[in-house]
């Protein structure tokens, strides 16, 4: 079960970089219609996307449906470190006292 919930993890994790693709996407100005919805960024992170979706399903065949919240609980901390990382966004202290809840709560819920 410990490569089930590895492979859930993972498609959280990737699903949060398709997130990064998308916002990269959406703050360029596009010379069409078409170039804004098929173009380098957006086209890769719904492919991702769609693996995220896949590595999902083939997750859910063994771990139990009460651990998917808490996994995909982590995306919001992937969020923000890649906006950190790509964006250079600042942690204020809203974001890092919510990150810190966020562990807590899946800190709680593991042990």
């Amino acid at each position: 079960m410990t490569i089930y919930i590895g492979i859930l993890l993972f498609s959280v994790f990737i699903s949060a970089f398709s997130q990064v693709l998308l916002k990269k996407s959406a703050l360029k100005t596009y010379s069409s219609f078409l170039r804004e919805y098929l173009n380098f960024y957006v086209v890769p992170a719904y492919a991702i996307y769609f693996l995220a979706v896949f590595l999902d399903l083939i997750a859910l065949k063994k771990v139990p449906v009460s651990f998917v919240p808490v996994a995909e609980a982590s995306s919001y901390i992937f969020v923000l470190v890649f906006g950190k990382i790509f964006f250079h966004e600042r942690f204020s202290r809203k974001k890092i006292f919510a990150m810190l809840l966020i562990l807590a709560g899946i800190v709680i819920f593991v042990i």
